[in-house]
């Protein structure tokens, strides 16, 4: 399958970086590649790292002859991989935390709401939980855990009570028998405005699959340790729950105290280590969004190591 991709706040990005002629870049999440093309364009050579299997075989072929090492794992593994090859320090790290849209628009992948396909959700389809597992065999706690806290969704209660009406008479197999199910416990009245109605659950059910947040802030710990002194690290999130802990985790290595509060002078002689460049997060233009509405909730937040 080919791996096309509107990349999103492409050239914010890749100018957040500074990109130099010779140096060493780190792109955390590969996917369609356009961060990457963007970054060998202008001299710098790039690692690319990538749960999926198809974004990997893809980027090898798109980047054949160039400066650019495929990498297929997990990017919070970004420590160990460096290890592998002999990298002390990056000149810069780029991560955009969104779906891909070819793992959108592949309905075999089970990640859209749009689409008729076995629940799966999977990014890296070696892993074993699946979202057919989360939505027919977690506990009823377990499932309003996912659906209030990584979907945000106020109705979370009605639809794990749904959930579990139907997963009682016969097993939950696709996405369209979820979305009827998420359907028909909101409320009309609250479904005629907004998003699609199963949006924040399969966010949740997502989330939940793949492990996206637990491994947010120690990556981001771990990939500043990497940059060299002046180097960058800038982040792309797409919701609330990601950029809150990726804001946390620049606002943490910015103050680098970790002392309470209370403590008149500071005992653990923690150092700032970066500095922020993103005050406020930078935001897609008008004109990118009217090209790609799939970047509506886009945020790009950058930091530089200082130390």
């Amino acid at each position: 399958m080919e791996f096309n991709h509107v990349t999103v706040l492409l050239n914010e990005t890749v100018d957040s970086i500074n990109v130099k002629e010779g140096g060493l870049y780190a792109d955390l999440t590969l996917g369609g590649g356009g961060h990457t093309s963007l970054i060998l364009q202008r001299g710098g050579s790039v690692v690319g790292i990538d749960r999926d299997i198809t974004a990997i075989q893809n980027a090898k072929e798109r980047f054949q002859g160039k400066d650019f090492t495929a990498v297929h794992n997990n990017f919070s593994n970004i420590k160990e991989i460096a290890e592998n090859l002999n990298i002390e320090k990056f000149d810069g790290i780029i991560a955009d935390l969104g779906v891909s849209s070819p793992q959108l628009d592949d309905a075999s992948r089970g990640f859209s709401y749009m689409q008729d396909a076995p629940l799966d959700m999977r990014m890296d389809r070696s892993d074993t939980l699946t979202a057919k597992e989360v939505v027919n065999e977690y506990s009823p706690q377990e499932l309003f855990r996912v659906i209030s806290c990584y979907g945000e969704e106020r109705w979370a209660s009605r639809i794990v009570n749904f959930i579990i009406e139907q997963r009682n008479k016969a097993s939950i197999e696709t996405t369209f028998q979820l979305v009827d199910i998420i359907k028909a416990a909101i409320p009309l009245s609250a479904r005629k405005d907004g998003p699609h109605p199963a949006k924040r659950t399969f966010q949740a059910i997502r989330i939940e699959v793949n492990g996206e947040l637990k491994i947010l802030e120690q990556a981001v710990h771990d990939g500043v340790q990497l940059l060299k002194k002046g180097g960058r690290m800038s982040v792309i999130t797409f919701h609330s729950l990601e950029d809150r802990i990726i804001k946390k985790a620049f606002a943490d290595l910015e103050k680098g105290c970790t002392c309470p509060k209370e403590f008149p002078v500071c005992v653990c002689g923690n150092k700032p280590s970066v500095k922020s460049i993103t005050r406020k997060p930078l935001l897609p233009s008008e004109a990118e969004l009217n090209e790609n509405p799939r970047a509506r909730s886009s945020k790009l937040r950058t930091v530089e190591k200082i130390i």
